[in-house]
């Protein structure tokens, strides 16, 4: 019968009386692994598409997230420059043809261009880089409501 070291004993013995080689863990038999000190290259790239595909699902509702926030800033200057217009009318009877008589300022980015088409009457409309094709426009007055305006005193876009 072979000897198995110091632990060899009547615990070690199967139900068919065949001796069990106990192994302790600080041992390691050619069949197991070897201790873990990095992730593997397939682990890695595993962990990368997973990211690339959470990345392109979530840029689409980001890209519509910007384009909101550039509408809102274009319909918010087109309210500030008709109460700028408004004030304008107060000092000088009149409303005013260009953007650097009033006192009103836009957000970054933001081009605004107003027109007078009738006495009384005056049109504005705002566009962004980062939101092109969106335009938006606000109108005053007794003329044809401009594509996309459709109510006076309310900015619409399209």
């Amino acid at each position: 019968m072979p000897f198995y070291g110091p632990l060899d004993s009547a615990q070690n013995i199967d139900s068919f009386g065949r001796h069990q080689r106990t192994v302790h863990p600080s041992h390691h038999s050619p069949v197991s692994p070897r201790p873990r000190a990095a992730f593997t290259l397939i682990e890695l790239m595993v962990v990368v598409v997973i990211i690339g595909i959470l990345v392109a699902i979530l840029m689409p509702k980001l890209q519509n997230t910007k384009g909101r926030a550039n509408a809102a800033a274009l319909k918010s200057d087109l309210r500030n420059i008709a109460v700028a217009q408004e004030a304008y009318f107060y000092d000088h009877a009149t409303y005013a043809s260009d953007v650097t008589q009033l006192n009103a300022h836009t957000s970054p980015g933001v081009t605004v261009i107003i027109t007078t088409p009738a006495p009384g009457a005056w049109m504005a409309t705002a566009t962004h880089p980062a939101s092109y094709p969106l335009k938006c426009t606000l109108y005053f007055g007794p003329i044809t409501p401009p594509p996309p305006a459709m109510t006076e005193g309310v900015p619409n876009c399209r």
